[in-house]
């Protein structure tokens, strides 16, 4: 009977699946509308175990986990972000939302799913994560020009470019053809701007597709950073957690940042744009600032942030404009379904997915579960993802 308690399921299992999540046991009985006494009881020994129908919605509405996992004799090893993220501080990877932690997740299993559609074989000869390490202690206008070189991403291409959405499908396919795969969701978590975890063979960045496409690209280097140096990391938008992380952590993320900006605004390149300005450009207009996060394909707030690191504006003025054009910032609206779906792919993987399925390799339920999407929309996806292709190849 389906209001019966289910043998068999573990009550160390129900709380590892809650602390995974960093759901309290408060969090977990409000979402399913159950009694505190009750939800406490699923993890003690002595307890009940919940019905059938509970422990449905405690795995696909709460979890977010497959049923069959609540059935294993053990938790699971499975590293959890306060692990496995040294980037931010302890209070902060403490009250990660759930939905982060969800997104962690599948980070992962895309890992795994590429290692399988791969047949274990990174497809890109050249490996940028493998073949150009960052170090530390070395120069960094130096590495940052070695890193666009590996690219292959030339400045004179990069202001041609014509618009933000342009530009990080430049930036996005140059990594991904250095085999480093990008993948994007909405996070819920609106203060995440993306995270990277390290592979010998599939080394991931996934990025947060709520924020603009000039911070996408910024946070698409910042963890490309990382990668080099050989470091998994989770970054926030706004910087102030940078000053609560412990002295070696603090230097990585203000080295990753520092990579990043030289790469997307080169200091030789920068010099010369700024040679006109005065000491204190404080006093210049938005419109100056504007005009050079557009030459370059970023934020006026990393403009102001590399005038900043000259000390051509205080603090206090960086932080300032950051907050006002942080309000400014529209939210991307709905929108094609199929065409959202294809974006928070990685095109490599997706195009290998769609290719295996026409050489009969894989089934459409297969390569539908590959793609995270049910079969009967697999159609319509890929022939959004086939339609996307062939603009790449025509331009």
């Amino acid at each position: 009977m389906k209001a019966e308690p289910v043998a068999g399921v573990q009550p160390a299992v129900i709380r590892w699946a809650r602390e995974s999540m960093g759901l309290s046991v408060e969090d977990v009985a409000h979402k399913l509308k159950r009694p505190l006494d009750e939800v406490l009881a699923w993890e003690s020994e002595d307890g009940a175990s919940p019905t059938y129908v509970q422990l449905e919605s405690l795995a696909y509405k709460v979890f977010k986990r497959p049923l069959a996992v609540f059935f294993l004799p053990a938790p699971p090893d499975e590293i959890p972000p306060a692990r496995e993220f040294r980037t931010l501080p302890d209070a902060d990877l403490q009250t990660l939302n759930a939905d982060t932690y969800v997104q962690v997740r599948k980070a992962h299993a895309y890992q795994i799913t590429l290692k399988e559609v791969f047949e274990g074989k990174n497809p890109s000869a050249n490996q940028v994560a493998r073949d150009v390490p960052l170090d530390m202690l070395q120069p960094i206008e130096t590495q940052a020009s070695t890193v666009r070189e590996a690219l292959g991403i030339a400045l004179e291409d990069q202001l041609a470019w014509k618009s933000d959405d342009i530009a990080l499908k430049r930036w996005r396919d140059a990594v991904e053809a250095n085999g480093i795969f990008v993948f994007k969701a909405p996070f819920k978590q609106k203060d995440i701007s993306g995270f990277c975890l390290l592979d010998a063979d599939f080394p991931l960045i996934y990025l947060n597709n709520s924020t603009s496409k000039t911070r996408q690209i910024f946070s698409l280097l910042h963890e490309l950073a990382h990668l080099l140096l050989n470091v998994s990391g989770i970054s926030k938008f706004e910087g102030s957690y940078i000053n609560r992380l412990p002295v070696a952590e603090r230097r990585i993320e203000q080295f990753c940042n520092k990579v990043a900006a030289e790469m997307l605004i080169p200091s030789y390149d920068f010099g010369q744009q700024i040679s006109g300005f005065p000491r204190n450009a404080e006093a210049l207009q938005d419109h100056v600032f504007a005009n050079l996060a557009n030459r370059y394909g970023v934020s006026r707030e990393a403009i102001v942030r590399r005038l900043l690191d000259l000390e051509r504006v205080s603090q206090a003025f960086y932080v300032q404009k950051a907050k006002i054009w942080a309000s400014q910032k529209k939210m991307p609206s709905g929108g094609d379904w199929y065409a959202s779906q294809n974006a928070y792919l990685s095109d490599r993987f997706a195009q290998e997915v769609i290719s295996r399925h026409y050489r009969n390799q894989i089934s459409v339920e297969q390569a539908s579960e590959f793609l995270g999407i049910k079969a009967k929309n697999f159609a319509g996806l890929e022939q959004r993802i086939l339609r996307e292709s062939l603009h790449d190849l025509c331009l």
